[in-house]
């Protein structure tokens, strides 16, 4: 019996109870390794970060524009740090801001699955750049990593520079 691997529901206004329960499903789906959505905002995500705790098998998420917010990307950021399935996603244009970002960091120091992740549109500058940069020195998963038009300085560019010495996996 053939299952449903792809599932593309971006460009709809899923919201919060749609997003709930797309994250209920996935908590307990085997087969989806796809996933797209879009304006799921912070209890979306949450949701969302729920279900990545647990899922073995999604390998790609797109939650571009998405309404995430810092929050949001907090809850995703905590299931990364137990997903071992995950890829790639796409969390630009989200407005996670620094606390956001800097939330990702410590997710992306024990994660050892995603190889590619989309921060661009974030509104995040030195301090979530800083925490990248910091979980970027010991990451060996991801080989890409798009940070375009963020409000990241001086510092975060340092804190990226310093990792990039030391990062052998980043393409």
């Amino acid at each position: 019996m053939a299952s449903l691997t792809d599932l593309q529901l971006a460009a709809n206004s899923i919201g919060d109870e749609g997003a709930t329960a797309m994250g209920n499903a996935l908590a307990v789906n085997a087969s989806l390794t796809f996933l797209g959505l879009n304006k799921i905002g912070d209890v979306g995500a949450t949701a969302m970060g729920n279900a990545l705790a647990v899922n073995a098998s999604l390998t790609k998420l797109d939650l571009y524009n998405t309404s995430v917010g810092s929050s949001g990307a907090s809850a995703i950021a905590k299931a990364l740090e137990v997903n071992a399935s995950l890829t790639e996603m796409r969390l630009d244009r989200n407005n996670i801001g620094d606390e956001g970002a800097a939330a990702l960091g410590p997710a992306l120091v024990v994660n050892a699955s995603l190889t590619e992740l989309d921060l661009s549109w974030n509104n995040f500058g030195d301090v979530g750049a800083t925490a990248l940069g910091q979980a970027l020195a010991v990451n060996a998963s991801l080989t890409e990593l798009s940070l375009f038009n963020n409000k990241i300085g001086n510092v975060g560019a340092t804190a990226m520079g310093n990792a990039l010495a030391v990062n052998a996996s980043l393409t």
